[in-house]
């Protein structure tokens, strides 16, 4: 089979992983004819550094031969798909080749479990071993780890790795027994513990190392560095029975215990020749899109992941964001004054980020805010003015205790986003 054929088959296998949504990669450049590759510019979008860079990358798996017969994945042993296997040399040349043609500035790979998991890791990590220390390649790298992998290996990957993740594939121990029984979920737990320590203790030796610069007025000797934009992971939703209570609580714990930079949330899709186990139909994509909305609303508005969710039966309401969710749950809130409240209140207003609500406070220490900031700050007028006081604005005194308010604002958002649109 000729590499473009292994191409077609590999990136392919490769689109369901979306842990490589974000890449929190560091500045890194060849100027100065130093190295291969860089982390900057702009190319094919795949991934987004914190600071909103893209970085292209060529998104691939080594194999997608499996010893697994995971019953969710398209890859597994029983499946009946076509199959091929890169080598080390062609994985290397192909990301020098894409890089030299401006079609990547970066490499995500995974793989399927071929003989023994050390073995598979050794390969993943040969590649990466490859193009930095014989081609002096400095783009991004994420590299897929195995979890039964050995230390050794691990803390090899992270060398050369800019970020590393395991995906915990489903978010209850009874899925990952009925669905992936080859799997151990509480392995999966201790690499990531172990990747997390080796992450931390890195940290640490750098900012030893500052320290010491500094005290002693001397050039800085950088230590050995270990995946510096840390580890994620990834839940497949809707191929087992856990709720999004239950799928926000394993990511809090992670999130916390495992400090994760990303947990990313990928709905199950049916899969040829699926079992009789699976779901028949996907779930709708618009719950993806509310549980990223609730886990941003964990990192960094100070929602507890227990408080997100409002419904009964343990799912997110599809037809409204969790942040308005919440707040037509809890009325009694409301209405905030904006000159007034606290930014914690603030961050859970409907329709205020967190830079807007960064933006207000400081723009109230010099005079009241009115409707026409609002404006100015282009946030979704129809979902904050029922929510808020302003030195102008009153709302309604019924309008919160309506029980039409829903409705009206899933109507009114509907509409002003429309409008917005139209001018995108």
């Amino acid at each position: 089979m000729n590499v473009a054929r292994k191409l077609e088959i590999l990136a392919d296998a490769a689109k369901y992983d979306a842990s490589c949504a974000s890449s929190g990669a560091e500045k890194r450049n060849s100027l100065g004819g130093k190295g291969i590759g860089s982390t900057e510019g702009m190319g094919i979008c795949h991934s987004y550094a914190p600071d909103g860079r893209c970085v292209s990358l060529l998104k691939i798996l080594l194999t997608n031969f499996c010893t697994y017969d995971c019953l969710y994945c398209v890859n597994r042993v029983s499946s009946n798909v076509p199959r091929a296997r890169f080598t080390v040399d062609e994985v290397v040349a192909l990301t020098i080749d894409f890089y030299k043609r401006n079609y990547i500035e970066g490499l995500f790979l995974s793989s399927g479990i071929i003989q023994t998991p050390d073995y598979t890791m050794e390969q993943v990590v040969a590649v990466a071993r490859k193009l930095r220390n014989e081609h002096d390649f400095r783009g991004y790298i994420h590299l897929k780890t195995i979890p039964d992998a050995s230390d050794a290996l691990l803390a090899e990957a992270g060398r050369y790795a800019d970020r590393l993740s395991i995906n915990i594939e489903l978010p209850s121990v009874e899925g990952m027994k009925a669905l992936a029984p080859e799997k151990d979920a509480r392995a999966i737990r201790i690499s990531m513990g172990r990747l997390r320590e080796k992450i931390d203790a890195a940290k640490g030796e750098r900012a030893d190392a500052s320290r010491v610069a500094q005290a002693q007025m001397k050039p800085l000797v950088k230590p050995q560095r270990f995946s510096t934009s840390g580890q994620s992971t990834q839940m497949i939703v809707g191929a087992d029975a856990s709720d999004d209570t239950r799928i926000l609580a394993v990511s809090a714990n992670l999130y916390g215990s495992y400090r994760l930079k990303r947990v990313y949330y990928s709905a199950f899709s049916p899969i040829p020749d699926a079992s009789g186990s699976l779901p028949l139909k996907a779930p709708p994509l618009v719950r993806e899109h509310r549980l990223y909305q609730a886990d941003w609303l964990m990192r960094f508005y100070g929602f507890a992941s227990d408080e997100i969710v409002q419904r009964a039966d343990g799912m997110l309401d599809l037809d409204v964001d969790p942040k308005l969710g919440w707040a037509l749950a809890h009325r009694e809130r409301f209405p905030m004054d904006i000159n007034r409240a606290s930014r914690e209140d603030l961050l859970r207003v409907p329709g205020l980020g967190a830079k807007t609500v960064e933006r207000l406070i400081a723009s109230r220490r010099h005079r009241r805010i009115h409707r026409a900031d609002l404006t100015r700050l282009r946030v979704a007028m129809a979902k904050v003015l029922p929510f808020v006081t302003l030195a102008d604005h009153v709302p309604k005194t019924d309008q919160l205790d309506a029980e039409q308010l829903k409705p009206q604002l899933v109507r009114a958002v509907a509409r002003e986003s429309g409008q917005l649109a139209l001018f995108a």
